[in-house]
């Protein structure tokens, strides 16, 4: 039987424009702002894992940075770290929507953020060369599409049952981890169905996520 991230990815892709699923594959959902140095962390030294022992094999990422922005009723956005983060959620918005390929976008993601983490954020550009990409993105915002895409972020993001309250808000196949999101390997390994099982997966613990556990167990930056 499919799993319920199948099903979830493919009405994504049929209803958002979301790339297409892999059967079994257990999707993974962040959402996040480029500037709250939690996100910059959970990216920097914890997603990069997907890197690491086949684990991008088994996973559907996807990344979301809206955050806890506010969408105002002129259609400008308001961002939680100011103006800069606005900028910067639009720039990773479009380097998603240009380069679709997760490794592709996750790379230039993590230069990013890791220059948020040192305070090197003025060569941000500087991730184009790092990554091999070319500078389309940058394109994608000027021309204003990135805005569009921000919109549908905002709208998705309002969306989430039960609603985030706190970033980094990742979900495995559609249920948020809250309190427990930096061993979002174990959950991935053991919601995956598929006979590929990666080397990361081996041995790790059952976990027993609970939905009503709402206070995390890291720094997080809050909505509102």
């Amino acid at each position: 039987m499919a799993s319920a991230g199948f099903f979830t990815c493919m009405l994504l892709a049929l209803f958002i424009g979301i790339w297409p699923c892999h059967a079994q594959n257990v999707t993974l959902s962040v959402y996040y702002e480029t500037l709250c140095p939690y996100c910059s962390d959970f990216i920097v030294n914890h997603l990069v894992k997907l890197f690491h022992s086949r684990l991008f094999s088994i996973v559907n990422l996807r990344l979301v940075p809206w955050g806890n922005a506010v969408l105002q009723s002129n259609g400008s956005f308001l961002c939680q770290h100011g103006p800069e983060e606005c900028l910067l959620n639009t720039i990773e918005a479009c380097t998603i929507s240009v380069y679709p390929n997760e490794e592709q976008h996750l790379s230039f993601i993590l230069c990013l953020e890791r220059l948020a983490s040192a305070n090197e954020l003025n060569e941000w550009i500087n991730c184009f060369n790092t990554t091999g990409l070319a500078t389309v993105p940058i394109d994608c915002y000027k021309s204003g599409y990135g805005n569009v895409l921000e919109n549908q972020y905002a709208a998705e993001t309002a969306q989430l049952d039960p609603p985030h309250k706190f970033v980094p808000w990742v979900l495995v196949d559609g249920q948020p981890l809250q309190e427990d999101f930096k061993n979002f390997v174990t959950y991935v390994c053991n919601a995956y169905k598929g006979e590929q099982v990666p080397e990361a997966c081996h041995p790790l613990p059952l976990m027993n996520n609970s939905l009503k556990k709402a206070t995390p167990s890291y720094p997080v930056c809050y909505a509102n």
